[in-house]
C-alpha cells in the first residue's frame, strides 16, 4: 500500500484465513494488504466476499460491460484499489484488457462504443451525491439492455460504491496487483495528467 491505512492491518489467522490466503496466492499470487485491514471484523469481510461472489454469478448483464461499470464507478470515487483489482480481473477473465485500461479517461478515448459510453455515463450518474441518473439515461439502457441487465447494472454499481466508499474511507490504496502480471499502467484520469507523482 502506499500509504498507512486508518485501520491498522490485523494479522490473518483461523481457518477462515487460511481460506482466504489460499484463495487470494492462487489469484493473484499473494494476499493483497487490504484484506489484512478488513481482517480486524472476518465476519464483515466474509460476507462481502459471500455477497460479491454470488454477483458474479448474475449472467444478464454482458461481462464487458459489467467490468467497464464497476472501472467508472472507482474512477469516479477516485478509488485506485478498486480500479487495480478490476483491472486484473479484466485481464484475469479475458476482458478487452486494452479498452479496460482505458476506462478512466472513456470520454477522452475514441475506443468504445455508444452503448459502453451510456453504461459508464451510468454508472458515474449513479455514483454521484445525490445520484444524477436521469430518466433518459435509463430509458436508453432499458431499451439497449433490457430490465434484467438494466437492474444487474444498477446492483452492480451499487455494490461497487460500497467497496469504492468503504477503501477510500479507511484509507486503502492499490496493492498493484496489475503491475505484477505485467499488464500497462491503466491510463490516469484527466484531471491526474500532469499531476505531482
Amino acid at each position: 500500500m502506499t500509504s498507512a491505512t486508518r485501520v491498522p492491518p490485523a494479522e490473518i489467522t483461523g481457518l477462515f484465513g487460511a481460506l482466504v490466503k489460499r484463495m487470494t496466492h492462487r489469484k493473484f499470487g499473494r494476499t493483497p494488504d487490504s484484506l489484512r485491514v478488513m481482517w480486524n471484523h472476518p465476519t464483515v469481510l466474509k460476507d462481502l466476499i459471500g455477497f460479491n461472489r454470488t454477483a458474479d454469478k448474475w449472467h444478464e448483464l454482458d461481462p464487458e460491460l459489467s467490468s467497464y461499470a464497476r472501472m467508472a464507478t472507482a474512477a469516479i470515487v477516485g478509488c485506485d484499489a478498486c480500479l487495480d483489482i478490476n483491472y486484473f480481473k479484466a485481464h484475469d477473465e479475458g476482458l478487452d484488457e486494452a479498452k479496460a485500461r482505458e476506462v478512466p479517461r472513456w470520454r477522452e478515448s475514441d475506443v468504445f462504443t455508444p452503448t459502453e459510453r451510456r453504461v459508464m455515463a451510468y454508472a458515474e450518474a449513479m455514483s454521484r451525491t445525490p445520484p444524477a441518473v436521469t430518466d433518459e439515461m435509463s430509458a436508453e439502457l432499458l431499451e439497449e439492455l433490457g430490465a434484467p441487465a438494466l437492474l444487474e447494472l444498477t446492483a452492480k454499481v451499487g455494490l461497487m460504491n460500497t467497496a469504492t466508499r468503504m477503501n477510500v474511507t479507511l484509507g486503502i490504496h492499490s496493492d498493484g496487483l496489475a503491475a505484477t502480471c505485467g499488464l500497462p499502467p491503466i491510463a490516469p484520469r484527466p484531471s491526474e495528467v500532469g499531476s505531482p507523482a
